[in-house]
């Protein structure tokens, strides 16, 4: 697998590769009670945006400590109007 992220579609799920020469690891993204809403070919956004944003919402300092040291940081943003609305 090379350096990088590499999204790979099963049937029904996803797959998300993270890999550099320091760490590797994998996270499996399938359907669930709070991803119904979304079209198979976007399950990976919508459950990583909904979970980070449940993630950040939580009480616990350490969360904060691990985000930053890290250098993650996440926001939610609004939502894009659709031409169907």
């Amino acid at each position: 697998m090379p350096y990088g992220i590499t999204v790979k579609h099963d049937q029904g799920s996803k797959r998300i590769e993270l890999q550099c020469q320091h760490q590797n690891g994998v996270i499996y993204i399938v359907p669930s009670e709070a991803s119904w809403v979304c079209p198979p070919e976007h399950l990976h956004a919508h459950a990583l945006a909904g979970f980070l944003g449940e993630l950040i919402q939580l009480p616990i300092p350490q969360l904060r400590d691990i985000f930053q040291r890290w250098g993650i940081y996440f926001r939610e943003r609004p939502l894009e109007e659709n031409e169907e609305s």
